[in-house]
């Protein structure tokens, strides 16, 4: 029992990662109607930022902002000088266009830094705290749960109560009416880009430093399980994403705990083949009124 009282919170707060960067794919599909397959490579060259920043000022959490603040321009810079100029009459050209975004950001990364891991610092102690004899989470696992449900909360309550978020909202679903109110359509996008991107840069420093350090392809994992999250959830539900990612960190808790970690791709590869039979949209897709 107390080994799965202690898979459970792992799970849950992987699964916390995991629903930020699922989140983070789902800002910018709903924004573009495009699955960032960059997202992953622009969230370590965050991370780069971060250890860059850190070791020349010596402060974590100088660090920390320095790649949030990464992650916006990073975002931003992707939608204006890239992504702004592909041909969107295929939906294969901007995938095209994001692996080669992939190559090109881990090959920079790899002879900026090196193929070697670095060490990837943390606020706080990773030890899990004891109540009653059983380990339960770890001072680090409250932040990140903690840094989720800021992100999270500042997100519902942006695209839900302020005039910002309306308009990004009216721009990714109706655009060319959006343009007629006035709304600057591109501008909207633009920022839906550097939000999603700073998310991804969040998730990118809450779980680098439980992975085996930074590398230019340390996320390429996180990458997979985070997008079947998303496609679990339903990329066109932000609580699906959310919902999505606390699942598949709570399979990957307890397959790993109990069948060994070497049988979790194949979960996940299972979990997401599933999903896609039974509701490709996702299980929180809004369901579509059916035309006569």
């Amino acid at each position: 029992m107390d080994r799965f009282v202690f898979l459970t919170l792992d799970g849950l707060s992987r699964g916390a990662v995991l629903a930020a960067f699922a989140l983070a794919l789902v800002l910018i599909w709903r924004a573009a109607r495009i699955v960032n397959f960059a997202q992953g490579a622009m969230a370590v060259a965050t991370a780069y930022v971060a250890y860059s920043v850190s070791a020349a000022t010596g402060s974590y959490w100088l660090g920390f902002l320095a790649a949030l603040g990464a992650g916006l321009l990073l975002g931003a810079a992707v939608d204006l000088v890239v992504m702004r100029f592909v041909d969107h009459t295929s939906p294969l050209n901007p995938v095209i266009v994001a692996l080669g975004l992939v190559l090109l950001i881990q090959a920079v990364l790899g002879m900026a830094y090196g193929s070697e891991f670095l060490p990837a610092g943390t606020p706080f102690s990773r030890n899990p705290l004891t109540v009653g004899g059983v380990a339960v989470l770890s001072p680090y696992d409250l932040f990140v749960f903690a840094a989720v449900a800021v992100v999270v909360v500042g997100l519902a309550w942006t695209f839900t109560r302020t005039a910002v978020g309306l308009r990004m909202r009216a721009a990714a679903f109706a655009p060319e009416v959006s343009r007629l109110l006035g709304v600057n359509v591109g501008g909207m996008l633009t920022l839906g880009w550097a939000l999603a991107s700073g998310v991804g840069a969040l998730a990118g420093m809450l779980v680098i430093p439980t992975e085996l350090g930074l590398h230019p392809h340390a996320m390429d994992l996180v990458f997979v399980s985070a997008f079947t999250a998303a496609v679990v959830g339903g990329l066109d539900s932000p609580p699906g994403a959310v919902v999505g990612g606390l699942a598949v960190g709570l399979l990957l808790s307890y397959v790993s705990g109990y069948a060994g970690s070497d049988v979790t791709p194949l979960a996940v590869l299972v979990l997401l083949l599933t999903v896609l039979l039974v509701r490709p949209a996702g299980l929180f897709a809004p369901v579509a009124a059916r035309r006569v």
